[in-house]
């Protein structure tokens, strides 16, 4: 008997490398701008992009205010006046989803897992036309079983509100049986304790864990969560 029938996964820089996307959309967009992005600008506004997430996670942020509120930021600490926040977030926002890099190894396994019965569901905060662009764009809308978007949800992960509305859509699905798979200690790993579900901490990198929060399970690789579902 399977430990785990159910696995939610996170989406950006666990199953899709959004590290990558995001350098492309920037660069992308502020050449169309006519701004020219250096290692320090990028860097910068990396920084400034994970600190607004945060404060989204905390309930300090909507969405709405997280988006721009990054590029005002970042505008604001670059001197740029001649381009609104408004209009390269709306543009950057296509961009994300109009490219996608998988994780390695991360289509081969999702695939696999679908052929053995595993359900399986996106949990994001993204934006949700530009994760539905993605999904689609990556052949992942034609492997998960869902996806649940935070801003579709009415909370961002990772409220426990949030988890007992995607409970509330997956009538059946017992809470022992599922587990949650993602990169971010305060986003994925917090969820999976609000929801009273296995916490997977995707850490390629051996980062050190920074965040008093349960972890059940750390993996370098996604390939090594086969041992722990089976």
């Amino acid at each position: 008997m399977k430990k785990y029938t159910t696995i939610f996964w996170d989406l950006d820089q666990t199953l899709l490398n959004f590290d990558l996307s995001m350098e492309h959309a920037l660069r992308a967009v502020f050449g169309a701008y006519g701004l020219a992005v250096s290692e320090e600008i990028a860097a910068r506004y990396d920084a400034i992009n994970r600190s607004y997430w945060l404060r989204l996670e905390s309930g300090e942020l909507t969405k709405d205010q997280v988006t721009v509120g990054r590029f005002r930021t970042l505008f604001e600490e670059l001197g740029i006046t001649h381009v609104k926040p408004e209009e390269i977030n709306a543009d950057y926002q296509r961009e994300l989803g109009n490219v996608f890099f998988y994780m390695d190894g991360a289509k081969e396994l999702v695939t696999l897992l679908q052929k053995k019965g595993y359900r399986q569901y996106v949990v994001t905060n993204g934006v949700n036309t530009t994760q539905a662009n993605k999904m689609k764009l990556s052949g992942l809308d034609r492997i998960m079983d869902g996806v649940f978007v935070s801003e579709l949800m009415g909370y961002p992960k990772p409220r426990k509100e949030y988890f007992d509305a995607c409970f509330a859509a997956l009538p059946g699905v017992a809470r022992k049986e599922c587990i949650l798979v993602g990169d971010s200690l305060t986003s994925d790993m917090r969820g999976a304790e609000n929801a009273g579900v296995a916490a997977c901490w995707f850490n390629p990198e051996g980062k050190a864990k920074d965040v008093e929060v349960r972890t059940d399970y750390e993996i370098r690789r996604l390939e090594e969560l086969i041992p722990i579902l089976e």
